[in-house]
């Protein structure tokens, strides 16, 4: 009986589907696409190409096929980079860029010493109190706003909005995190995003340097591969994620993106490398996308979708992987209330097999790179799981904050949905 029970669990161990699985190659994976090396897959000190290339790289070791002789669809976009570490000082007191403050993505340039001016919020209630408080010089002071008083500033009229900007310098308290962005212009007024926390309820002045440039045309590039099909080669299933983040604030600030989204790219190089091994050769050809530029508005997607290097219409059917380091709560599916026979198959396995507390489902939403897809008509899921981390467009999302409490799971149901649609 000992030597069956032992064969069986040899058995066991040795199937594909088990191998496929290797949760110390995932943590490497997350490890390596959110360490310093990468600065955050953005902008500065070539991040996202270094980020291309590994992909590469790895999609080539797996010998998966590539798209006209290229693993790379290259394209370019205007981006703000802040190029050099912000320095804020406060009262003479020094704050410590990426923990304490941070410059807003779309920042200018800027430099020097200013007086704090607070705006006033009696300006959005009463004309007398905005009369005086815009009678005031503004061009050799800092203006301090809260952030929960930002979208009203749009509400004035527009001489008041024009002389905001003759500040030499906005700051911004953010009462919770300190959550950043990318973007694609600058805008005329350098810009600090400070902890609120942080901030002393007496200061009288800061001096402060910004260093931003924009860089007219980046080159980014979406990283492609595919497994043929055996029996339907002309028919695919596509796998997507971004591979991109923020980037950096100079060499001493970087955002890493460990659950946003090297989670998710771990995922889809998993998913390459079940399918590239023969035991596993899928019935229709599978295609792996890594796009780029999610960050600044999905363009590396859209990029893809107008420039697509096989038929859309020849998709079965497309799965996003974002967001996918947690899952005690379970999991989201975006466009289930779309697709609404393909997520009770979702759903119906979910609960056979009991990988997921949950899943539940939303409508059409233009969060991710499943979105241009969608609107040319390809039946699209975008997956993120729930619970756990908060870390988000923050520093905060490093590799050891990341439990990937659900990832193998995600990954059974995955292939098991998978297999279910090429029947």
């Amino acid at each position: 009986m000992k030597q069956l029970l032992n064969f069986l669990l040899l058995l066991l161990l040795s199937s594909p589907a088990v191998f496929a699985q290797d949760m110390i190659r995932v943590r490497q994976t997350v490890d390596t696409l959110a360490s310093r090396y990468f600065h955050g897959r953005g902008y500065i000190r070539s991040g996202d190409e270094k980020a291309a290339d590994y992909l590469r790289n790895r999609f080539q070791e797996m010998g998966l096929k590539s798209f006209e002789d290229s693993y790379l669809q290259h394209f370019s976009f205007p981006v703000n980079r802040i190029v050099e570490t912000p320095e804020l000082q406060i009262d003479g007191k020094a704050l410590v860029a990426g923990k304490h403050f941070v410059a807003q993505a779309s920042s200018n340039s800027g430099a020097g010493k200013a007086e704090l001016l607070f705006l006033d919020t009696l300006i959005f209630t009463d004309q007398a109190a905005a009369y005086n408080f815009f009678s005031q010089k503004f061009k050799s002071k800092a203006l301090v706003i809260r952030q929960q008083d930002l979208n009203k500033l749009n509400e004035l009229p527009q001489p008041y909005r024009q002389k905001l900007h003759q500040a030499k310098l906005h700051i911004i308290l953010q009462p919770k995190a300190l959550v950043s962005t990318v973007a694609l212009k600058q805008q005329a007024t350098p810009v600090l995003e400070v902890k609120e926390s942080l901030w002393p309820a007496n200061a009288k002045q800061v001096g402060y340097n910004i260093k931003a440039e924009v860089n007219p045309r980046h080159r980014a590039q979406n990283v492609i591969a595919y497994v043929e099909g055996s029996a339907k080669p002309d028919s695919f299933i596509v796998f997507t994620a971004h591979y991109d983040h923020l980037g950096g604030q100079g060499e001493g600030v970087y955002f890493p993106g460990a659950n946003d989204n090297a989670s998710g790219t771990a995922m889809l190089l998993e998913l390459a490398q079940y399918y590239s091994q023969p035991d596993n050769k899928p019935d229709y050809s599978i295609a792996f996308i890594a796009f780029a530029a999610e960050e600044a508005g999905l363009l590396g997607s859209f990029h893809y979708v107008q420039n697509p290097l096989f038929p859309l219409q020849d998709i079965r059917f497309l799965i996003n992987l974002d967001l996918l380091g947690t899952g005690e709560e379970g999991m989201m599916v975006v466009n289930g209330k779309v697709h609404e026979p393909e997520f009770a198959l979702l759903t119906s396995l979910n609960k056979q097999h009991q990988y997921l507390p949950q899943l539940k489902s939303r409508g059409k939403a233009a969060n991710s790179d499943h979105y241009p897809f969608s609107e040319k008509g390809v039946p699209a899921f975008f997956f993120y799981t729930l619970g756990g981390t908060t870390a988000y467009h923050n520093t905060q999302d490093y590799a050891d904050q990341l439990p990937l409490t659900k990832f193998t799971e995600v990954f059974q149901l995955i292939t098991n949905f998978t297999e279910q649609l090429q029947r």
